[in-house]
């Protein structure tokens, strides 16, 4: 009875990859930052139904306005910080704060270098236009941008989430309404000298199925941190499915989440172990704003999460990596 009751809730399938990874992973290096490795596996998936309940992890408890947050930042096709400082959201601050870090050392030795909370607090009490702002805020091409506003050679941008909107309502048989990410114009190793991408996209290409009137989605995530962002990549994807069956008219389906290389940082080994002692609880309910009916019109106090009852949160350190 006990074995069965595991399978009963999906948050079991986060928990044995977790055992998995433990079990089973290879210790790796961490490229540019030799003081972690990782304990890895390659190539597992996990699958919620949506109609059963939204994926917000129970057994740690899961920063959701951050989460929705950043959603919304990637769906405007924003790259500056600025607007998630300006929320509280600091999802993404290391990766601005390195760059401006690593470019102030090589310009001036004497110029004050500020700290990262310093760093976080003057983008925030300057004005979006402020060139300070708009020089160290700015993390180039990451997610939204390619969604959104993905460069061509002849100089057009093309919305990517605007044509497979248009597709799901026209014609939502076809298996090609997908988003990628992965734009090699901008990886490190292909980019010119300060084009490159914050890092390379993680979560390189989704796409959408349409079958009985409920849309699908399925992410390949090529790399993932485990314990700090699965979690969030679960709910944030989750969400994101909701949003766009409502747009398009249909109902949600599955999210079905893909990953390449998934691992575990050796700074959270004890923060995992800490984790999988823990019982998972039934998912809560997301209630979305039903009059919304564009992508672009969402905000955050168009969600209502209910019945969520996590365990306490159980912190860890993001390990910034990435870049020569």
């Amino acid at each position: 009875m006990k074995k069965n009751s595991k399978f009963k809730n999906p948050e079991y399938q986060y928990l044995n990859l977790l055992k998995d990874i433990l079990k089973n992973g290879v210790n790796k290096p961490v490229f540019n930052n030799p003081g972690v490795y990782i304990r890895s596996v390659f190539g597992r998936q996990i699958r919620f139904d949506l109609s059963k309940g939204f994926p917000l992890l129970t057994t740690k408890k899961v920063f959701l306005r951050g989460i929705i947050h950043e959603l919304l930042w990637f769906l405007k096709g924003d790259s500056n910080i600025k607007y998630l400082v300006d929320h509280d959201v600091h999802i993404w601050d290391e990766w601005a704060y390195k760059a401006y870090k690593s470019q102030r050392v090589k310009e001036s030795k004497s110029q004050k270098l500020l700290t990262q909370e310093e760093f976080i607090q003057k983008i925030k009490d300057l004005l979006k236009d402020h060139p300070f702002v708009k020089k160290w805020g700015d993390l180039g091409n990451v997610y939204g941008v390619q969604w959104r506003k993905w460069k061509t050679s002849d100089k057009r941008l093309i919305d990517q989430l605007a044509w497979v909107i248009k597709e799901l309502k026209t014609t939502p048989f076809r298996k090609s309404i997908l988003v990628s990410a992965w734009n090699p114009e901008f990886i490190y190793e292909m980019a010119l000298p300060g084009k490159s991408m914050a890092l390379p996209p993680c979560h390189t290409l989704f796409q959408f199925n349409v079958n009985n009137g409920r849309l699908s989605l399925q992410l390949y995530q090529r790399s993932a941190d485990s314990f700090l962002g699965v979690p969030f990549n679960i709910a944030s994807y989750a969400l994101f499915t909701m949003m766009m069956a409502q747009v398009v008219g249909l109902k949600p389906g599955e999210f079905v989440h893909t990953f390449g290389d998934i691992h575990i940082y050796s700074n959270h080994m004890v923060q995992v172990k800490e984790q999988l002692k823990r019982t998972p609880r039934p998912f809560p309910k997301m209630k979305i704003n039903p009059k919304v009916k564009n992508i672009d019109d969402f905000k955050l106090e168009d969600f209502e999460l209910v019945g969520y009852k996590p365990h306490p949160p159980i912190k860890g350190e993001v390990t910034v990596v990435g870049g020569f």
